[in-house]
C-alpha cells in the first residue's frame, strides 16, 4: 500500500462528504467538487475522516490508493480554504489587467494577449504586474497558470518574462569577446 495512502483525510466541520459507489463529492462553503471512483480503492468513512484501503494487491490499487487519496485531499482543501497561484510579470512593458473573467495581456508582441478563465477560477491583478488566481480545483488553477505562463516563459539571459511568484529563474552568462 502506498505511504500517502496510510494517512487519512481529516474533514473539517463545515464539509460535507457524500460517498456513492463510484463517485465522491465534497461540498463546502467555496464550492463542490466531484471526483470519479474506480473498484481499484475502497474508501471508509470513520466518524470525520476518510481512509483508503486497495481493494486487491495488485499494482495498480497501490498506486491509485495514493493518487486517490491525494486528489481527496486536495479536495476537501479546495472547497474549505481555496486554492492561490501568484505569477509575475518581468520586463519593461510587460503588464496585466484583469476585466471580468478575461485576463489582457501585454507581453511584448505586437498583440494584446486575451486569456478567457475557466468556470470556477478568479483573477486578480493587484499590481499591472502581478497576477492571482483562485479557486477551489488545485488541478484546474494549476493548468491556467501554466497556460499563462507559456504565452511567454521566462527566458535564461534576461530573465524576461512570466513566472511563478517562487519560480527562480537562473540567468545565464552572456557570451565574452
Amino acid at each position: 500500500m502506498s505511504r500517502v495512502a496510510k494517512n487519512p483525510v481529516a474533514i473539517p466541520a463545515k464539509v460535507e462528504v457524500v460517498l456513492s459507489a463510484n463517485n465522491i463529492s465534497v461540498s463546502g462553503p467555496l464550492g463542490k467538487l466531484s471526483q470519479a471512483l474506480t473498484g481499484a480503492v475502497n474508501l471508509n468513512r470513520e466518524g470525520d475522516s476518510l481512509t483508503f484501503v486497495v481493494a486487491n494487491d495488485s499494482q495498480h490499487s497501490r498506486a491509485m490508493s495514493g493518487t486517490l487519496r491525494a486528489l481527496v485531499a486536495n479536495m476537501v482543501h479546495g472547497v474549505s480554504q481555496g486554492f492561490t497561484r501568484k505569477l509575475n510579470l518581468v520586463g519593461v512593458g510587460y503588464k496585466a489587467q484583469a476585466q471580468g473573467t478575461t485576463l489582457n495581456l501585454e507581453l511584448g508582441y505586437s498583440h494584446p494577449v486575451n486569456h478567457k478563465m475557466p468556470d470556477g477560477v478568479t483573477v486578480q491583478t493587484p499590481t499591472p504586474t502581478e497576477i492571482v488566481l483562485t479557486g477551489v480545483d488545485k488541478q484546474v488553477i494549476g493548468q491556467v497558470a501554466a497556460q499563462i505562463r507559456a504565452y511567454r516563459s521566462p527566458e535564461p539571459y534576461k530573465g524576461k518574462g512570466v513566472r511563478y511568484s517562487d519560480e527562480v529563474v537562473i540567468i545565464k552568462e552572456t557570451k565574452k569577446k
